[in-house]
């Protein structure tokens, strides 16, 4: 496809320039030309030429030359003109304009992965996507789910090469750059996958970004997308499940937004509210009156159920010794963590002060 467009190009400027005008693949084959004779046949690697100058015009062979963008990063092409003075090059800079142009028409109307970026981006209205999808035959029903890849220690290119590679149907599976540190992952699935089987899809990009490039990474999952029009709303809950995360889950590096729970809850409340909720609960002390032993005693005592008897063997601690410090919690927030209801209000209040402090407010 790319030699016929730029093809339709060179037929349009053929009145323009008497001189030979022609495009050559990565391996230096001409794949268009205003000489018909010519494709098919090999140029030479233009390539080395270019490597230290991209932007710029050069020389190679009697030709003057200058690089195109790949269609899809992995191919560069190069637009070279018959000559090496000053027409030449002025040809060669224009056409290039032309092709690149060109090119950018081609992946805005015919590209499947431009069209998926402008679906998660909210580019395109919601009218046009039947429409747009009908024209590239894509398939509208199929499953799909939304991995949000964020690179959070440092940032490298290569990781979206390595994504590419691990998922390597370019038909079913888009694996798209979204800015510096974002790259997503939107995968066909069956009707039927569970979250267990998502969370192991991002374990493996997570181990290969790390093992391959040294690159940390966090990974939001939104839920699966059932149709297309869905995926904009899908990658909106992938990137809340790295936010959620990294209030609730700072431990965690991958997050499904199924598996928020009342963390999603609570990131959406006014702060005001938040506020509100906490000096209710906290009338008698506030929550930054106990000491972090005490917290971490409230943490093991959430983690085993509420279980008093096998908290205090987690903390190696004698029951009675666990009980008086269940009971001295009780006296300074007056409430007992043994009780469900308890419990419950003071796990949600830790989780708003968390959320609040995350937003850099103090009370």
């Amino acid at each position: 496809m790319s030699g016929r467009i730029f093809q339709s190009v060179i037929v349009q400027m053929k009145d323009a320039t008497k001189r030979v005008l022609g495009v050559v693949d990565s391996d230096g084959v001409v794949i268009a030309c205003n000489e018909l004779s010519l494709i098919g046949t090999k140029l030479g690697q233009v390539s080395g030429v270019l490597a230290e100058n991209a932007d710029q015009v050069a020389l190679f062979k009697g030709k003057t030359v200058k690089s195109l963008g790949g269609w899809d990063g992995s191919l560069d092409y190069t637009v070279f003109v018959e000559g090496e003075d000053a027409e030449a090059k002025c040809i060669c800079v224009l056409a290039a304009i032309a092709f690149n142009e060109a090119k950018t028409y081609y992946e805005e109307k015919y590209d499947k992965s431009a069209f998926i970026k402008n679906i998660i981006s909210d580019n395109i209205l919601p009218g046009d996507i039947y429409v747009r999808a009908k024209e590239l035959h894509f398939n509208m029903d199929v499953s799909r789910a939304v991995f949000l890849i964020r690179q959070t220690d440092r940032t490298d290119v290569s990781v979206l090469e390595i994504v590419q590679t691990m998922f390597p149907e370019r038909q079913k599976d888009f694996v798209i750059s979204v800015n510096e540190t974002d790259v997503v992952l939107i995968k066909e699935v069956t009707e039927d996958v569970e979250t267990e089987e998502l969370r192991n899809i991002a374990s493996k990009i997570e181990n290969a970004v790390n093992s391959e490039l040294l690159v940390k990474t966090v990974i939001g999952i939104g839920s699966v997308a059932r149709h297309l029009r869905m995926l904009a709303e899908r990658y909106k809950e992938a990137q809340v499940a790295i936010e959620v995360g990294k209030v609730f889950d700072t431990e965690k590096t991958i997050i499904s937004y199924d598996s928020l729970g009342i963390g999603r809850i609570i990131y959406q409340l006014p702060t005001t509210l938040c506020e509100m909720f906490l000096s209710e609960v906290f009338r008698k002390n506030p929550i930054e009156s106990l000491d972090n032993e005490t917290l971490y005693t409230i943490k093991k005592f959430f983690e085993n159920n509420l279980n008093v008897s096998e908290t205090s063997r987690k903390l190696f601690v004698h029951r009675n010794t666990l009980v008086y410090r269940l009971e001295k919690i009780k006296k300074l927030t007056g409430l007992d963590l043994r009780e469900f209801d308890h419990a419950i209000v003071f796990k949600v209040a830790m989780m708003v002060s968390k959320y609040l402090n995350s937003q850099g407010i103090s009370r």
